[in-house]
């Protein structure tokens, strides 16, 4: 069964990354992908889009999937419909991130297992956002 992670473990996450890989970035900027990516990159996060239609999305070249990433990454950001994210997640551990991290709605139990088995933290059903401006504030721009 997932277990949430504490707000002290959440913060000390935002306050120790720096890269976040974003599955499914839009360009779109209505879009949450877009608003979230952009927000979090105004706050000093390297921001690496995810989207196999896109070449570059906020000034960053546009990956077609994770395993394509030619770099480290802190914190995988998945923007994908439920069902869609234990491939997902199978993906992100070639990476060796910090976390994974679910977007506000997207919760898969399955995904769960497969990063909590392969010792990565993994947050669901939660905005990065939302979390990044309620924990950290004005005070959580990151200097890279």
């Amino acid at each position: 069964m997932y277990c949430l992670p504490a707000d002290n473990n959440i913060r000390q996450l935002l306050q120790q990354v720096r890269t976040i890989a974003v599955v499914g970035l839009s360009n779109k900027t209505h879009r949450d992908s877009y608003r979230v990516a952009q927000y979090m990159q105004e706050h000093g996060y390297r921001i690496i889009p995810v989207n196999p239609r896109i070449e570059t999305i906020l000034g960053e070249k546009s990956y077609p999937d994770l395993l394509s990433i030619p770099e480290p990454v802190d914190i995988i950001n998945v923007f994908r419909r439920s069902e869609l994210v234990p491939p997902v997640v199978r993906d992100a551990l070639h990476l060796n991130p910090q976390a994974i991290w679910l977007q506000l709605g997207i919760i898969n139990e399955e995904a769960a297992d497969i990063a909590n088995n392969a010792g990565v933290a993994i947050i669901m059903d939660k905005c990065i956002k939302v979390e990044h401006d309620r924990l950290l504030g004005s005070s959580g721009i990151v200097t890279l």
